[in-house]
């Protein structure tokens, strides 16, 4: 596997990923599905969006990173990942954080935030310790789950 900046070719299995992680209702905050065009120009943009890639080019998960704020703030930023179902459990997760960790310093932020890892996403919430990022607390009912109940949001930092 490699992860690599999206290409053109990438966007439509890049959206396909995209979309299973918003059908579900369970992480992203987005409730509508990306079109192609949508899609496109969604990934376009972002700071930087990256794809992880099996040898055959097989689109397996993906990330966008982008600024968390303005201004003053600018320098913080914020990602989301996505990764095809059937192919989670499998460290591709871990490789995108890793990597977004690395490109955001690149990209010259100093700070990656999450506004909004929810509480019962415990594979996420395990990692994300596991690679060192802090804990900012809890925000009580902050997402609305696909089945109509809420719950809790936990946002993170890790210093670049």
């Amino acid at each position: 596997m490699i992860i690599r900046k999206l290409e053109e070719k990438d966007i439509p299995a890049a959206a396909a990923v995209w979309n299973e992680v918003v059908r579900e209702g369970k992480a992203f905050p987005q409730t509508e599905e990306l079109s192609i065009k949508e899609a496109e120009e969604f990934f376009a943009g972002q700071t930087y969006t990256a794809v992880a890639v099996d040898d055959e080019g097989e689109v397996l998960g993906l990330y966008i990173l982008h600024p968390n704020n303005v201004g003053r703030c600018g320098h913080i930023c914020n990602t989301s990942y996505a990764v095809k179902s059937e192919r989670r459990f499998m460290h591709i997760g871990e490789a995108l954080v890793k990597d977004s960790l690395r490109m955001g310093k690149e990209c010259g932020f100093r700070i990656l935030q999450f506004n909004a890892v929810v509480a019962t996403n415990h594979p996420a919430l395990h990692l994300y310790e596991k690679l060192g990022f802090v804990r900012l607390g809890t925000i009580p009912g902050g997402f609305l789950m696909d089945d109509g109940h809420y719950e809790d949001i936990v946002p993170h930092y890790h210093v670049l």
